[in-house]
C-alpha cells in the first residue's frame, strides 16, 4: 500500500482509495482503517485527507485543502465514506451525494450512533442499491480487502 497524505500531490494511475469522512472533531479514524487494511493486504495508494498538522493560522489552508480534496477524489478508483458519530458531517453527505451519481466504486460505513443514520441508508438504496452499508470499520476494511483481491 502507498500512502498520500494531503497535502502531498499524487498523479499515479494505480487503484487507489480515497477516505471520505469526518475529521473536525472526530476521532482519527483514518488512521484505524489505514491500520485495519494493512500493508501487505492491498495493493492500493491511500489518499488520506487528514492532516498531520493542519495549519488552522493560515487563511488560504481551508482552500488549499478543498481543492486537494476535489482532485484526489476524482484521481481515486474507490471511495470510502465513513459516517461517524461525533459530527453530522454535512461535506461527506454531499460528497457521498455527488459520488453516488457516477459510476465509481463507493463503499459506505456508518456509526450505528451517527445521527442521519437512515437518511444515509434510505437515499444510498434509492440510488446505489448495490452498495452494501456496514456499521463499523472492521466490516468497511474488509469490503476493501476483498475488492482488492
Amino acid at each position: 500500500m502507498k500512502y498520500i497524505e494531503s497535502p502531498k500531490i499524487y498523479k499515479g494511475k494505480e487503484k487507489s482509495l480515497f477516505l471520505a469522512g469526518g475529521i473536525t472533531n472526530c476521532p482519527d479514524w483514518q488512521w484505524r482503517v489505514k491500520a485495519l487494511l494493512g500493508i501487505e493486504n492491498v495493493n492500493i495508494v491511500l489518499f488520506n485527507p487528514r492532516r498531520e498538522n493542519f495549519p488552522i493560522d493560515d487563511p488560504s489552508a481551508a482552500e488549499t485543502q478543498i481543492r486537494w480534496e476535489f482532485e484526489h477524489l476524482r484521481q481515486a478508483s474507490m471511495i470510502l465514506f465513513w459516517f461517524p458519530s461525533e459530527t453530522l458531517c454535512p461535506i461527506v453527505l454531499y460528497e457521498l451525494g455527488t459520488w453516488s451519481m457516477t459510476d465509481k466504486k463507493i463503499f459506505v460505513g456508518i456509526h450505528p450512533e451517527y445521527k442521519r443514520r437512515q437518511d444515509v441508508e434510505i437515499q444510498t438504496r434509492l440510488v446505489r442499491w448495490e452498495v452494501k452499508i456496514v456499521y463499523d470499520l472492521g466490516s468497511l476494511s474488509e469490503q476493501i480487502i476483498s475488492e482488492c483481491r
